[in-house]
């Protein structure tokens, strides 16, 4: 059975889609199958692994209208182990057509469910920075929700409303959810970081994430050239950041 990981925030500029597809490309460097799936109108995640959005003859959006399995829908990615299921614009229309459809928030979940022994290790649902119909398939899916969170004010401000919109879904369609924390961006030259740092440490030690990922331009470089961190720039923070982070997940949970 894979561990299904969503990563989401309401707050756009976390290093949400860089989250997805770092872990994701850490995770299948380590020896796991990967499918990445990208649930974001805005396709970030599907151009960031060289793919154009709008030559795509399944997305996610058919996936979701029951028109196409998880598995038929995903296509191999130049990285090894790791696959991905695209999106495009057409999840703008999608995400209004299935609000109020019955059981619209498990259609995803259904999909997820392994089928004829084919499986991956670990799936990852890139969210859109919204409480949408997308996101609640992606968290009433998802075994652990990953929310990151830059060491900055606005972004901590922010958070304790979206865990009581995360407590919603808990209760209402996805009973076994769990959520971590995870500092992205983190600059310790900054001493308000440093500051936001302990103050979430204090608040939120038994679901924060010991990694911090460091800030770093490569890692906004990378999908520039339709390349994870592991392969565009193996060696630097951001990489060692990312792969700190597929350890203590799937060491710790």
């Amino acid at each position: 059975m894979a561990l299904k990981i969503a990563i989401s925030s309401q707050k756009g500029g976390v290093a949400k889609t860089t989250t997805s597809l770092s872990l994701g490309a850490c995770l299948a460097e380590q020896g796991r199958r990967v499918l990445l799936v990208d649930l974001d109108p805005q396709a970030n995640l599907t151009q960031s692994l060289g793919v154009n959005p709008e030559q795509m003859r399944r997305t996610i959006g058919d996936v979701l209208l029951d028109q196409a399995t998880l598995l038929s829908a995903s296509r191999e990615s130049s990285v090894f182990n790791l696959d991905l299921v695209p999106a495009n614009a057409g999840l703008l229309v999608l995400d209004k057509i299935l609000y109020g459809r019955p059981g619209y928030e498990y259609r995803l979940q259904t999909q997820v469910q392994p089928r004829n022994g084919e499986d991956y290790d670990v799936i990852i649902f890139d969210c859109p920075p919204s409480l949408g119909t997308l996101t609640l398939n992606a968290l009433t899916a998802a075994d652990i929700l990953i929310i990151p969170v830059p060491a900055e004010y606005y972004a901590v401000r922010s958070l304790q409303k979206y865990l009581q919109l995360i407590q919603l879904v808990h209760c209402k369609s996805n009973p076994k959810l769990t959520y971590r924390l995870l500092v992205t961006m983190f600059d310790r030259r900054n001493r308000i970081g440093e500051i936001i740092l302990k103050q979430l440490r204090r608040d939120y030690r038994n679901t924060l994430f010991d990694t911090l990922i460091p800030i770093d331009v490569k890692l906004r470089e990378s999908p520039i050239f339709c390349q994870p961190i592991t392969q565009y720039a193996p060696q630097t923070r951001g990489a060692e950041g990312y792969r700190a982070l597929a350890t203590e997940l799937m060491t710790h949970g």
